[in-house]
């Protein structure tokens, strides 16, 4: 299985759903999904990596549709993806 978190600067794959689980801190975990949803994460649309921080790659800069969004790798490794390039 393929998470967000493991794309690197360039690559580009589909989101095929979501695991808050993965997160470590229980409390944020709890409306993570729904908070990717109101962001505009969703099911079947294309990310690409734009840029990832200087420090642990953190944040990331991501492209979903016309819309850039950052998220911290944390928040990114409750993405998964297919296809990443």
């Amino acid at each position: 299985m393929k998470y967000l978190s493991d794309m690197k600067k360039g690559d580009c794959a589909t989101i095929i759903g979501f695991e808050a689980d993965r997160c470590n801190d229980v409390e944020f975990a709890r409306d993570l999904e729904d908070r990717l949803l109101e962001i505009g994460f969703e099911e079947g649309l294309d990310v690409k990596v734009l840029h990832e921080g200087p420090i642990s790659r953190d944040p990331v800069a991501v492209r979903i549709g016309q819309m850039t969004v950052a998220l911290r790798r944390m928040e990114a490794n409750a993405v998964k993806v297919t296809g990443s390039q």
